[in-house]
């Protein structure tokens, strides 16, 4: 499965350029040109990586990644910037980034940054959320030290869930992850998965956000 990377650029040549470079090597880019359409695509689309600008409209790019970590969203980030003081550089890995990568830069050497991102977070095999632990390389999740017995949407649920902890899902973000176009899924077929869910993680909390979505509170 193809990587879905999120850019956050309000040049439209260098944008347009970047697009058509990724998309060629298979990834899934989605563009925006502020960072408050960066933010709502985040609540509503599941990303493997950030690309940001700082120097944006409406929301900048330090002050969204802010945002994004403080809701426990630690989807691995690059900054573009133009800057090339030390303190810009020192803010921006404070606000949560990984990398960055200054302005006039060569696109293929940004292809390589976010290829090595992304490998990076491959290796962090474990994201725990209190007892809950997901193993990404093996495709695996324990509660409280024993692994569950899933099936594959159940298992791309909690997935979800876990990464958006302590925010709602909304129902058609849920759709999308679990089910391709041709498959139909249903509300009634998630509010199963959610039971079966609910069965096994005794101490762990999902709640129904009545008419938008569920949320894992940790």
């Amino acid at each position: 499965m193809s990587s879905n990377i999120l850019l956050l650029e309000d040049d439209q040549l260098l944008s347009e350029t970047l697009c058509e470079l990724f998309e060629d090597e298979g990834y899934k880019l989605f563009h925006v040109t502020n960072g408050q359409a960066a933010l709502d695509a985040t609540y509503s689309h599941k990303f493997d990586a950030y690309i940001f600008d700082i120097n944006v409209p409406l929301l900048d790019g330090l002050t969204l990644l802010k945002e994004l970590r403080h809701s426990k969203d630690a989807t691995p980030t690059l900054f573009l910037t133009s800057h090339k003081d030390k303190e810009m550089l020192k803010n921006g890995f404070k606000s949560g980034a990984d990398d960055y990568i200054t302005k006039p830069f060569d696109p293929e050497e940004l292809l390589l940054r976010i290829e090595a991102l992304l490998r990076r977070t491959l290796k962090k095999s474990d994201e725990c959320i209190g007892t809950l632990c997901h193993d990404a390389e093996h495709k695996s999740i324990r509660y409280k030290g024993v692994e569950l017995e899933l099936s594959v949407k159940e298992y791309q649920l909690l997935v979800l869930l876990m990464k958006h902890a302590n925010n709602t899902v909304p129902k058609e973000l849920i759709m999308d992850e679990l089910w391709s176009r041709g498959e139909g899924g249903s509300d009634g077929a998630i509010r199963v998965y959610i039971t079966r869910l609910k069965q096994l993680l005794h101490d762990i909390e999902i709640q129904n956000i009545r008419g938008v979505g569920y949320k894992l509170v940790s």
